[in-house]
């Protein structure tokens, strides 16, 4: 499509996207180059451990980008399943605007829930009962002008569940919906909802939205839990829904 790739240098900050990186690449590091996927290099650094594979830029851009970046704890001191289920939840009203200026994106967020400091997000939000919950937002720089010169938001979601199956922590991922939306100044934004049962983080509901603007990629991340024990209220997945479709850019 005369789109040039380009290399990236992966960040070991994320304990979940530090362990899939070299999995995931590693899947297509045998895969042959083609006409319609130029080849770029890559390196990543695991534990001082250089390690560089062939891969075309549509695998960079999901191996790097449309995946779960802030997974639950491994191990972390949880409430009750009861007491979970009485504090867990948002209220209506709860949800107030955020905007940073610096990196040009605004979003809706629960107003109970915490700002932290990760290293590689732009804004990463913790839930206070429920810290495996949370919202993040990654931004970072391309090559491109429009995510279409990836593919359909049906060909990034195959990618993305694809890619979640073959990681080893994964016991079952589900594509619920995939969409489409135009954003600010006609920008489009792909929407994504999936679920994924984990050894890591148990069963989770994971919202996605990504666009592209002036040449940076923005990607929204929500995790929320959702067990048969413990399922989404219709008043939560209404707020989370907001959020998702509150992701924008500022022009």
């Amino acid at each position: 499509m005369g789109v040039q790739g380009w290399a990236i240098s992966t960040s070991s900050s994320f304990p979940h996207y530090q362990n899939l990186t070299p999995h995931f690449l590693n899947s297509f590091s045998k895969t042959q180059p083609t006409s319609s996927h130029p080849m770029v290099m890559v390196v990543t650094q695991q534990h001082h451990v250089s390690m560089r594979v062939m891969v075309s830029k549509r695998d960079i851009f999901m191996a790097t980008t449309f995946f779960p970046l802030f997974p639950s704890p491994l191990s972390s001191a949880t409430p009750t399943q009861q007491q979970r289920q009485k504090d867990k939840g948002l209220t209506e009203g709860e949800l107030e605007r955020y905007t940073d200026a610096k990196e040009r994106f605004t979003l809706l967020k629960p107003s109970s829930w915490i700002k932290v400091e990760k290293a590689g997000a732009a804004a990463l939000f913790e839930d206070p009962v429920a810290k495996g919950d949370n919202i993040g937002v990654v931004v970072n720089p391309v090559r491109i002008a429009s995510l279409k010169e990836f593919g359909s938001p049906q060909d990034v979601a195959l990618k993305l569940i694809q890619a979640e199956k073959r990681k080893e922590s994964t016991k079952d991922a589900q594509l619920i919906r995939v969409g489409e939306r135009e954003g600010d100044g006609g920008l489009d934004v792909y929407e994504m909802e999936y679920k994924v049962d984990s050894t890591r983080g148990g069963l989770k509901r994971i919202l996605s939205a990504a666009f592209v603007a002036s040449r940076k990629l923005y990607l929204l991340n929500i995790a929320y839990s959702d067990s048969p024990e413990n399922p989404l209220d219709p008043l939560t997945t209404s707020l989370l829904e907001q959020v998702l479709q509150s992701f924008d850019s500022l022009n």
